[in-house]
């Protein structure tokens, strides 16, 4: 069941950043990602009524706060990268530090996965690496990657996070999350003169783009409760595929053939983290 939801966390995720992107190219990326943010708080809150609670606790809203600001940081890092790069080679960059971090911290956690997920992980990590191949350029001023590697060290953030703050407070540590996330975004639109917005140009994209991230983030968070951090973290972290496949059959962004590998070895990962 915790694959299953982490799987699910990752379709969430893959999707928001590729409409994340298409937005970002349309108006402002701290416009997009304020707009986006009052449906992911939505979310969290509609979570209150469809995961059972016993109340939050001041450590688990803590940890959700904590979350928020990993959350926050990489959401503004990898809609800057997304806008200004190539979705193909950006969400992968993100998605390999989002994997690895939580994956050593769950380990320093106690973490024990069997010797099939283990390998399932091993190779999980590399197929991530392998969809950001690149033939040139990768590391261009332009190529949004090191928007994309601040963004993996703030997500990576977020899913500890989460997964510290447990499943017995619901989804309130997400509430605390995106109120956190919520006033950096502002913050940072405010700053950079992002806060006039037009809605039709950017509005439906970025509401969409709220709402599967904060189903993302439910899904992930119900996970942490079903498995281990190492797991659930390195399962979800396979999103950028869902972001490189829309990519592909959206946009038309071109595969190299280390990226068609990669895709290919991910499945084998996604298969044998199932077992």
């Amino acid at each position: 069941m915790g694959i299953l939801l982490s799987l699910g966390a990752a379709l969430g995720y893959g999707a928001s950043d590729f409409l994340a992107g298409v937005a970002g190219r349309r108006g402002a990326v701290s416009s997009v990602a304020l707009l986006a943010e009052p449906f992911g708080l939505a979310s969290a809150l509609v979570g209150l009524w469809l995961i059972p609670w016993t109340g939050p606790t001041g450590a688990s809203l803590a940890w959700g706060a904590m979350s928020g600001v990993g959350g926050g940081l990489g959401i503004l890092a990898l809609y800057r990268g997304l806008a200004v790069g190539r979705m193909s080679v950006v969400a992968p960059v993100a998605g390999v530090l989002t994997a690895l971090l939580p994956a050593l911290a769950g380990f320093a956690f106690g973490n024990r996965p069997g010797l099939i997920a283990l390998l399932g992980m091993v190779i999980a990590l590399p197929a991530v690496a392998l969809v950001s191949g690149q033939s040139q350029g990768t590391f261009s001023r332009k190529s949004g990657v090191p928007e994309a590697i601040i963004a993996g060290v703030c997500f990576a953030v977020l899913f500890i996070g989460l997964d510290r703050a447990g499943t017995r407070s619901g989804t309130w540590p997400l509430v605390s999350g995106q109120l956190v996330a919520l006033v950096l975004i502002a913050a940072a639109a405010w700053r950079g003169r992002g806060v006039a917005i037009r809605w039709r140009r950017v509005g439906p994209l970025a509401a969409a783009t709220g709402l599967l991230g904060g189903v993302g983030n439910i899904l992930f968070l119900s996970a942490t409760g079903k498995g281990e951090l190492a797991v659930v973290a390195v399962t979800a972290s396979l999103y950028p595929v869902v972001t490189v496949l829309l990519a592909r059959l959206l946009l038309d962004e071109r595969w190299t053939r280390l990226q068609v590998v990669g895709l290919v070895v991910a499945m084998v990962a996604v298969t044998l983290l199932s077992l």
